[in-house]
């Protein structure tokens, strides 16, 4: 029977005395913890493997926990992640700050009772799934969360829709195993997540179908053609370090390779979302040409009438 990961918690906490208590308390309660003292030691470890919740102090010796809560809220790969404010500023303007600016799911004021804070991560990591709204393997936004991100679009303009399938995924699986095909969910989550934020903006969307390799990026159509062309070249690079050496010398490694369809505003309009996303897997080729060898990624869009 395969083991399940331990859900990882951050704490961004520069007394020292507070963060190993926290350490030692969460580990024994069967989490990862990770920690940090300073805000912007927080955002980097965030961009690197996000964690499933944070626990957040709001004066740190650099910058504020506020602040921290929104670059983290403005980023895709980080702007769901669960947060718990932890502060001794527990005024009433303090909460609504912490609600109002950094969206925070739970607040606590200090001194606080540990055994309170452990019941708030083990209730909000428990929502989260129960409401369906992170992928259990990714933890990207997945289900409604990405319903509720698409209904928006249709009552906007100027936006592209890129719904992207590992195309040979099926087959890589049946290869390999499920956990290896679990880690290749993972790299091109963290893929996508990588390339939105440099090639995106601030408030592009990262997230998942919830069957299938299927993700989407939401993005504005000025960006989507570099989003797009970096995506497809990495994933073409990187994904190769997932196959078996051996096969790739025997040439017999099922190459998985990504489609990438492109779906504007100007391409409606739509009458719901599932007419929309209709619309965008029509595009996807259901197979990808091999290439003096390699199957290669692929994007597509509607043609200009």
């Amino acid at each position: 029977m395969m083991v399940p990961e331990r859900d990882t918690i951050l704490v961004v906490e520069d007394d020292p005395t507070i963060a190993r208590l926290l350490e030692i308390h969460l580990s024994k309660e069967g989490y990862a913890v990770l920690h940090a003292t300073r805000g912007r030691e927080a955002l980097e470890i965030c961009r690197a493997t996000p964690p499933d919740l944070i626990v957040l102090d709001v004066r740190l010796p650099d910058i504020s926990g506020y602040e921290v809560g929104m670059a983290l809220r403005a980023a895709p790969d980080t702007q769901n992640i669960p947060i718990v404010v932890l502060t001794a500023f527990s005024e009433r303007a303090n909460r609504l700050t912490a609600h109002n600016l950094v969206r925070a799911d739970y607040f606590l004021g200090k001194p606080f009772d540990i055994e309170e804070l452990s019941s708030v991560i083990r209730n909000q990591l428990r929502e989260g799934r129960r409401k369906g709204q992170y992928h259990p393997i990714t933890n990207l936004p997945t289900g409604e969360l990405v319903n509720a991100r698409l209904r928006e679009l249709l009552a906007t303009a100027d936006w592209t829709l890129a719904l992207i399938r590992v195309n040979g995924f099926e087959q890589f699986t049946q290869h390999y195993g499920v956990v290896v095909g679990e880690d290749v969910l993972k790299f091109t989550a963290l893929l996508l997540c990588d390339v939105a934020r440099q090639q995106g903006d601030a408030g592009d969307f990262v997230g998942q179908m919830v069957v299938g390799p299927y993700f989407l990026i939401i993005s504005s159509p000025k960006q989507i053609a570099a989003i797009a062309a970096e995506l497809t070249s990495r994933f073409d690079a990187d994904v190769k370090l997932h196959y078996g050496y051996r096969d790739i010398q025997a040439g017999r490694a099922p190459v998985m390779a990504l489609s990438v369809a492109v779906v504007t505003s100007d391409d409606g309009p739509f009458a719901d979302i599932r007419q929309l996303t209709e619309a965008a897997e029509a595009l996807l080729p259901q197979g990808v040409s091999p290439a003096e060898g390699e199957r290669r990624s692929v994007i597509s869009r509607r043609e200009a009438p």
